[in-house]
C-alpha cells in the first residue's frame, strides 16, 4: 500500500525528455539471474548473467524450486556487478525495467521483488516487461537497421526452451501471434533428445556442436505439419520418431552413430522452423524476419536462414549469440522505449506464467 500512496510514480511527474536515459534491466524468468545497464535503449553499459546450468544439469532440466532459491542468492550480486561494470551509481538510473511475464512464477517473483525494492528506495519509475517482447527487442539492440518507430512489418520467430512461436509485427509494434508449437517447444525437444542420447544438459548447444561434422541425412525424419495450412509447429513427433527408430534398430545407438542421429534430428527441426517462417513471410507479404530466443544461437538454424533469405530476397536478423540467450540488456532496451512513451507500471505489479501482448 505504501507504494500506491507515493505519487513519485505518476507519469506526469516523470521526466521523459532527458537527452540521456539509463535503464537498469532485471531478468529472472527461468534459471538465469540477469542484470544490465543500457543507455538510451541501444548502448549496453554492462550485462551480467549468472547461469544455473551446472546446478540443473544432473536433473536433466530446470527444477523451479531450485531456480528460485538460487535467484534469491544471486539477485543482489548481479545488480551490484552490473552497476560496478557500468561505472555508475543508483543515482544515475532513470528507471528499472523487469520481466514479469511469462516464466516460472517463483523465479519471476524474485526479480520483480528486487525491482520494486530498487524502484522504491531510489524513487524511480518501475516498468514491467514481457519476456518474449524483450527477445524481439534484442534484434533492435543489436542492429541499427531495425527501427520499430517506422511503419514497417516484421515476422518474428521466437525459439527457446519454453517457446516456439511466430508473430506478425505491424506498425507501432502491434504484435499478433500467427503460430505456435502444439506440443514441445523446440528447445525442450533438443533437451529431451540430448538426454535420450546421453549427451547432457542443456541439449541445444551440445547437439549443435556434435552435429557440425555429422551426417544430417543419416535418417530422413518427416517434417511435421510442414504442409499444413497454418503456421503451427510440432516437434514431439520428430523426437518420438527418433526414439522408436532406435528402439527398433538398437545398433543405431552405437557411439559412432550418435552424432549422425543428433544431426538428423537437428536438420528436421531447423527445416520446419525455416520453412514455416518463410511461408509466413509470403502469406503476409513481409520481407523482414526477426529471429530470437536461445535456439536462435544454433549454427544450423542461422545457416539455413541465411540461405533461405538469399533465395527468397528476405532480410533475416538474428542477434549475436549472447543476446539470443536470456539477458537483462534486452529487458532494459524494451524498458527504455516504454519509459519514453510514458508507460510506467504500477508498483503493485504481479507476475504471470503466461504471456499477454
Amino acid at each position: 500500500m505504501i507504494f500506491q500512496e507515493n505519487n513519485k510514480f505518476n507519469n506526469e511527474n516523470v521526466n521523459l525528455n532527458k537527452d540521456t536515459s539509463i535503464i537498469l534491466g532485471i531478468e529472472t524468468s527461468c534459471d538465469d539471474t540477469c542484470a544490465a545497464i543500457v543507455k538510451n535503449g541501444k548502448e549496453i553499459l554492462s550485462s551480467v548473467v549468472s547461469s544455473q546450468n551446472e546446478i540443473h544439469e544432473k536433473y536433466g532440466g530446470v527444477v523451479p524450486e531450485i531456480a528460485s532459491r538460487k535467484h534469491i542468492e544471486m539477485i543482489d550480486v548481479v545488480i551490484s556487478e552490473a552497476l560496478s561494470l557500468a561505472k555508475i551509481t543508483p543515482d544515475d538510473i532513470n528507471a528499472v525495467a523487469v520481466t514479469n511475464r511469462p516464466g516460472l512464477l517463483g523465479s519471476l517473483l524474485v526479480g520483480v521483488g528486487a525491482a520494486k525494492a530498487f524502484s522504491y528506495y531510489n524513487q524511480i519509475p518501475l516498468i514491467a516487461v514481457n519476456h518474449l517482447k524483450a527477445h524481439i527487442f534484442a534484434n533492435a539492440l543489436a542492429n541499427d537497421e531495425i527501427n520499430f518507430d517506422l511503419p514497417q512489418k516484421y515476422i518474428s520467430l521466437i525459439v527457446s526452451g519454453g517457446h516456439s512461436s511466430l508473430y506478425l509485427l505491424d506498425k507501432n509494434l502491434v504484435i499478433k501471434e500467427i503460430g505456435h508449437t502444439v506440443d514441445d517447444a523446440v528447445g525442450e525437444a533438443f533437451d529431451k533428445i540430448a538426454r535420450y542420447l546421453n549427451l547432457g544438459y542443456p541439449g541445444g548447444p551440445v547437439i549443435d556442436k556434435i552435429s557440425k561434422n555429422a551426417n544430417p541425412h543419416f535418417i530422413e525424419f518427416t517434417r511435421p505439419m510442414i504442409e499444413s495450412g497454418d503456421f503451427n509447429f510440432s516437434f514431439s513427433g520428430i523426437k518420438t520418431a527418433l526414439i522408436y527408430k532406435t528402439k527398433k534398430f538398437p545398433d543405431l545407438m552405437k557411439e559412432e552413430n550418435i552424432a549422425d542421429l543428433a544431426a538428423s534430428f537437428q536438420a528436421a527441426a531447423v527445416d520446419v522452423l525455416v520453412q514455416k517462417t518463410i511461408k509466413a513471410c509470403k502469406k503476409f507479404k513481409v520481407d523482414k524476419v526477426l529471429v530470437s530466443g536461445g535456439v536462435a544461437a544454433n549454427s544450423k538454424l542461422r545457416e539455413e536462414f541465411s540461405y533461405a533469405a538469399d533465395k527468397e530476397n528476405i532480410k533475416v536478423y538474428i542477434p549475436p549469440i549472447k543476446l539470443c540467450m536470456d539477458n537483462a540488456a534486452m529487458v532494459a532496451s524494451l524498458g527504455y522505449f516504454e519509459f519514453k512513451k510514458g508507460n510506467i507500471s504500477n508498483p503493485d505489479i504481479d507476475v504471470y506464467s503466461r504471456t499477454d501482448f
